[in-house]
């Protein structure tokens, strides 16, 4: 399947599949025009590519994770120690800056409800 119809089927702009190869995230074939060439299962790693960076993680965290997929899950005996500690540091930096912005949407909140006119 050529990048046009990877990047339809994916939902994931042909740009970023280049981004992907480009980083070791995914290899594609090459057509004998030179133009790439994408299998099965290189589509099914975009998916859980893309999947894995709406989550939030780091494109240098999915490249160590990826080796360890294969149905698109990971034991934990497949992974190292430093690795899942890397991946909880990360998921504490997010739920800090999800608790800032909580507060901010709350004060926000408060805000509009002292600002509105009562009884409108």
């Amino acid at each position: 399947m050529q990048i046009s119809e990877a990047a339809d089927v994916t939902g994931v702009s042909a740009r970023a599949l280049r981004y992907y190869e480009a980083e070791g995230l995914i290899v594609s074939g090459r057509c004998a025009n030179g133009f790439r060439d994408y299998c099965p299962s290189t589509i099914d790693r975009v998916l859980v590519i893309r999947g894995l960076l709406e989550s939030g993680l780091p494109v240098r965290l999915i490249r160590e994770l990826l080796p360890h997929l294969s149905d698109g899950s990971v034991g934990s005996d497949e992974v190292c120690p430093e690795f899942l500690a890397e991946v909880q540091n990360h998921r504490d930096r997010l739920a800090a800056r999800i608790a800032i912005l909580s507060g901010q949407q709350e004060a926000l909140d408060a805000f509009l409800r002292r600002a509105r006119p009562t009884g409108s």
